[in-house]
């Protein structure tokens, strides 16, 4: 048994890229209480993966979305594979509806999708079995890990100007029955035909992704460049039968309070690690904000039993008046934020400056995906990204 911990702490690219350099083979098994996604490797790179309790990244619904195989195919292909015990892919070569090239195609693309997905879960406990190996895996890949890790950074940061145009899960979408676009400007791939075909004025972003030949993040993206385009259009909002009245200061307060606390935990580990625990330099700095709310964001690992607790920080924060309460918030924790960073630099210099910003920008990917209204009514986002660039200000002129 290797290295475990929980995505909270430690970032799914960290511990791939641990996992690469180390050139180590066996099984990473990541779950939260719903979902549990495993993926192999084998001299540091990925060689399968698998989600063991989701039918999200399974084959065969996979090639059902994308048109590959006709559901009778595929429901005779499931009842032999049962008798039979070999895999599916097997299976429908078997059957010769599939060459071995064609479904070594689709498992690479499987696998891919299982494994950038897991570079949005905001949580999860992980552990890493040393040279356990996939059972009854017929075909394997081999994924450079570091390319993966290149490519899930990109997504991550392509996602965060994606989501900013993306309308609320929500939202219907059309195709406009008007679009104001020069047919040369623009080009769709055959999957993104599909995907256009399915959009209906009745569907909304996740119900797209649910039917779309597409992976998740793809989808996503194509959404994007369509709306983009103004081929497609919100024609309204998807009642819901029973939705649940949601306190909506509750959760952005949430919102807040990890995002934060996960930010001042980056910095204050990065520093530690470069200068060691018992240099009490940064403790001597921090201490000038245990006063107020900013006691709250004490840059203690989250997950620990000592950080302080959300329940706390909420009262407290409802104390303030409520007309001038996310403002006197948030003006402290992105004056906080701006100064700890500009900290950094002076402290260890512009590498590790440019590392931690690199850090802290990632800790804001999971909240804006989960709770992108919210986010946007309350320009979090523009707040977090004005304060990072505060401090890149104060950097550059320090420096000339």
């Amino acid at each position: 048994m290797g290295l475990s911990g929980n995505l909270k702490t430690v970032s799914f690219s960290d511990i791939l890229q641990l996992l690469a350099t180390g050139k180590k083979s066996g099984l990473l098994e990541v779950r939260t209480a719903k979902r549990q996604k495993e993926v192999y490797f084998r001299d540091g790179n990925i060689i399968y993966a698998s989600s063991v309790n989701s039918s999200e990244d399974l084959l065969g619904n996979m090639l059902l979305k994308r048109g590959k195989i006709s559901k009778s195919d595929l429901e005779r292909a499931v009842v032999l594979h049962k008798k039979t015990g070999r895999q599916l892919g097997s299976t429908l070569v078997d059957m010769n509806i599939f060459s071995k090239d064609e479904i070594a195609e689709c498992l690479t693309l499987q696998i891919e999708e299982i494994v950038y997905n897991l570079f949005s879960w905001p949580e999860g406990d992980f552990i890493f079995y040393d040279a356990k190996a996939p059972q009854n895996a017929n075909f394997l890949v081999e994924l450079s890990t570091m390319s993966v890790i290149m490519e899930g950074t990109r997504r991550i940061d392509e996602w965060l100007e994606i989501q900013k145009v993306l309308p609320s899960d929500d939202a219907m979408l059309a195709l406009s029955s008007s679009p104001q676009i020069n047919s040369e400007n623009i080009s769709l791939s055959v999957d993104e035909f599909k995907l256009l075909s399915k959009i209906n004025g009745e569907r909304t972003m996740p119900e797209l992704v649910d039917v779309s030949p597409m992976g998740e993040f793809v989808t996503y993206r194509a959404i994007y460049k369509l709306i983009l385009s103004q081929l497609v259009v919100v024609v309204g909002k998807k009642e819901e039968e029973s939705a649940e009245q949601v306190d909506e200061e509750e959760e952005i307060l949430k919102i807040i309070f990890d995002l934060y606390n996960n930010c001042f935990y980056r910095i204050r580990t990065l520093i530690e690690e470069m200068v060691g625990e018992e240099n009490t330099r940064f403790s001597e700095f921090a201490a000038q904000y245990r006063t107020g709310l900013t006691t709250y964001f004490s840059g203690l690992d989250p997950t620990s039993e000592v950080a302080p607790p959300f329940e706390k920080f909420a009262t407290e924060t409802r104390t303030i008046p409520n007309n001038i309460r996310f403002y006197v918030l948030m003006s402290g924790l992105e004056k906080m934020l701006s100064e700890q960073l500009e900290y950094v630099f002076q402290l260890l210099g512009i590498g590790a400056y440019k590392e931690v910003v690199v850090k802290v920008k990632k800790e804001i990917s999971a909240p804006l995906a989960m709770k992108r209204e919210l986010v946007k009514k309350y320009k979090l986002e523009e707040n977090f990204y004005r304060t990072v660039r505060s401090a890149e200000k104060v950097v550059k002129m320090v420096r000339g």
